[in-house]
């Protein structure tokens, strides 16, 4: 593996430059430092340098008051005559007035927070001042200007001045006197990028591009912001790069399989695996029977038959004399997930057993001694799997389920209970091409594509709340008639932070309409209440169930043929295709009602129509990612927008993908001539790691 420290800060004291504290920068101390890391998110010079303008002030040199344009900035000088405290007549405001001349036309300054001993000092009557600001005509009143900057000399207020986002006490004077002190550090470095892609797109050098967009001739330019952006993309790819070759190079064992267990299990199921599932099984299958550790993620839209590849590749695990283990977030999902495995796996002769935070006493001990032995093959469980006390004979293969709701360093404590453990990680979200490249690329990825035989399509309808009462008129009807129905909100109780629809407040109205009918599940509830619940709407003893988005993953109730949401405006786009996905489970044709509150914003009716147009995960995960953001599982940010501080993909969806597309193919590209990164480019691209805060190891995603 390269050295990064060697070929980044020996060899090159300018980057030791760029990676300093922004603390040792001339004239800044302790507080403004401070400040300078809540404005820009990180303590470094480079993490200042990189904290981009917003965009820039244009003010045009104008000798008096009538020849300043209405939509543009000036410079003008102006002299002082009086001043007074005032106030607004429309709301009781106090301001400073302050009356002026300019070019021999009558001004009035108007500064609206400020007080008159400040504004005073800043403006004596008599004095002689330079103000710039936007001059505002208020017909025979002369004109006005308010809360003007000012100055003694003219060239204290530039022509062209970028504005940066700021914090709190974080004035854009000390602002630029950081930069330009940081400036003073940067010095050109050596090119990473390919030479020719700059010259096509037309980018500056690195050094160049900061320069540019800190200190601007004029309007922002793209190509600068553009150059950035790519460079920490690359920085993404060549790093993912780094560890998916080093993930292929690390030794494994060979778990090759017989396929008679897998036989026994698909004899039990009762149906053929889909293409989607078989292509699936097939790489999975080619990762185990390989000497080396497998890494795969297993992706797929819901109701794709994740759960059947899974149940499968554990077999394989068995029949190779080693055993397996699946890790879910919640035991809910787990005891799910344990329903399916004896199913198909005590048929084949497999013992899978269950190990959670409920499963206690003699039971816990039972279900330990096994997995000590080997004589349990199999177990489902969630952050139990990982404790100290569980240890496996044989642990070959760990599977982890809704991944996303584990952190790395969990993933990795359950693969460390295993000799060169095989990983397959899990989703139920369509991952986007995009988000692939920029999170999972040290993954080999599987997706499954298409639904299992018998899935029926879902009729999904966007209504506004006040048609509610004609729809529980409706799904009166539908219970009358034998069909059950979901009712999801998203709060639990009234009396919460928003006027979020309870469910308890839900559960109260719809028992009294549908006596007996009607069950509820949420999170706060017993895990044996919660259970019996879903237990009762499972059998058909209750019809309807009101729930929170407990039953969006691990819930299976192929009767169910109404999924209503209430508030729907309110959920992710995700979480709403998760939880359509609890329907259309059975041979009954199934709807999907998004209610949604008055007042509709036209972004959040866009939303619901993706919803209602197309049951495609894959285009629905796009949307959600522009929106919603994807989050960053190369450093801890596990939510919010990845790569977004010099590009943001929902700003610029269509930038943001090309270029991700490019830095992908330039990495593979860089990794493949020169993977121990020792040629120039390749030492440069170490440098490129460091300043955008890569380690090339990156040990923490061996465990996925």
């Amino acid at each position: 593996m390269p050295d990064l420290t060697a070929a980044t800060l020996e060899d090159a004291p300018e980057i030791a430059r760029l990676l300093a504290p922004v603390g040792t920068l001339h004239g800044v101390g302790p507080t403004l430092a401070a400040l300078l890391e809540e404005a820009t998110g990180g303590d470094r010079v480079l993490d200042l340098l990189l904290h981009l303008p917003e965009r820039v002030v244009l003010r045009r040199r104008v000798a008096s008051p009538e020849d300043a344009p209405p939509d543009q900035d000036v410079i003008l000088e102006v002299e002082v005559k009086s001043l007074r405290a005032a106030r607004a007549k429309s709301t009781g405001r106090p301001y400073v007035e302050v009356k002026a001349t300019a070019g021999g036309w009558p001004l009035t300054l108007r500064y609206m927070n400020g007080r008159l001993p400040w504004i005073q000092k800043l403006l004596p009557p008599g004095a002689f001042r330079f103000l710039a600001g936007r001059v505002l005509a208020e017909g025979s009143r002369g004109w006005t200007m308010l809360n003007p900057l000012s100055a003694e000399r003219p060239e204290a207020l530039p022509v062209v001045e970028p504005v940066w986002p700021l914090v709190r006490d974080l004035t854009p004077k000390r602002l630029r006197g950081a930069m330009e002190a940081a400036l003073e550090t940067l010095r050109p470095l050596p090119e990473w990028a390919d030479l020719a892609l700059l010259r096509r797109e037309g980018w500056p050098a690195f050094d160049v591009a900061i320069r540019t967009l800190q200190r601007p001739a004029g309007p922002l330019p793209q190509a600068p912001r553009r150059r950035l952006a790519y460079d920490e993309l690359l920085a993404s790819q060549v790093a993912i790069g780094l560890v998916r070759r080093r993930q292929r190079n690390r030794p494994g064992r060979a778990l090759p399989g017989t396929g008679e267990l897998q036989a026994r299990a698909l004899a039990a199921f009762g149906h053929s695996p889909t293409p989607g599932q078989e292509q699936a099984l097939a790489e999975i299958g080619a990762d185990m029977a390989a000497p080396r550790r497998m890494l795969r993620l297993l992706q797929g839209d819901v109701g794709a038959g994740k759960t059947l590849v899974a149940v499968l590749a554990m077999l394989r695990a068995v029949e190779s004399g080693a055993q397996a283990a699946l890790m879910a977030p919640t035991e809910l999902l787990a005891r799910q997930h344990l329903r399916t495995l004896v199913k198909l796996c005590h048929p084949a002769g497999v013992d899978v057993r269950l190990l959670t935070g409920s499963v206690k006493g003699a039971e816990r001990k039972e279900v330990l001694r096994g997995l000590a032995a080997g004589s349990v093959g199999i177990v489902v469980g969630t952050h139990a799997l990982f404790q100290d006390a569980v240890a496996f004979r044989d642990l070959g293969l760990a599977i982890v389920d809704e991944q996303h709701r584990f952190g790395v360093a969990q993933r990795l404590m359950l693969a460390n209970k295993g000799r060169d453990a095989d990983m397959l990680v899990m989703t139920a979200t369509p991952i986007p091409r995009t988000l692939l490249l920029t999170q999972w690329g040290e993954m080999a990825v599987s997706r499954l594509e298409g639904k299992p035989a018998g899935r029926q399509p879902i009729v999904t309808r966007v209504v506004s709340q006040e048609r509610l009462p004609d729809v529980v008129d409706r799904l009166g009807e539908a219970l009358a008639r034998g069909e059950r129905a979901y009712w999801v909100v998203r709060a639990i109780s009234g009396g919460e932070s928003d006027d979020s629809v309870a469910a308890e407040d839900r559960f109260a109205e719809l028992s009294k309409r549908f006596p007996g009918q009607v069950g509820m599940a949420h999170g706060l509830q017993e895990l044996a209440v919660r259970e019996a619940a879903l237990a009762d709407f499972a059998a058909g003893r209750t019809k309807l169930l009101v729930a929170t988005t407990v039953v969006e993953v691990g819930v299976d109730v192929p009767e169910a043929t109404i999924m209503l949401i209430e508030q729907a405006e309110r959920f992710g786009l995700a979480a709403l295709h998760q939880l359509r996905g609890r329907v259309g489970r059975g041979a009954k044709p199934s709807s999907c009602l998004l209610v949604h509150s008055e007042g509709l914003s036209e972004s959040e009716k866009r939303r619901l129509l993706v919803l209602r147009d197309t049951e495609d995960g894959f285009l629905i995960a796009e949307e959600d990612l522009r929106t919603r953001g994807g989050g960053d599982v190369l450093r801890e940010r596990q939510s919010g927008t990845q790569a977004g501080r010099l590009l943001d993909p929902q700003e610029e969806p269509e930038e943001f993908d090309r270029l991700t597309h490019i830095a992908h193919r330039d990495a593979q590209a860089l990794l493949e001539r020169d993977p121990e990164l020792s040629s120039p480019r390749g030492r440069a691209a170490l440098m490129l790691l460091a300043l955008f805060g890569h380690d090339p190891t990156l040990a923490k995603l061996d465990a996925g």
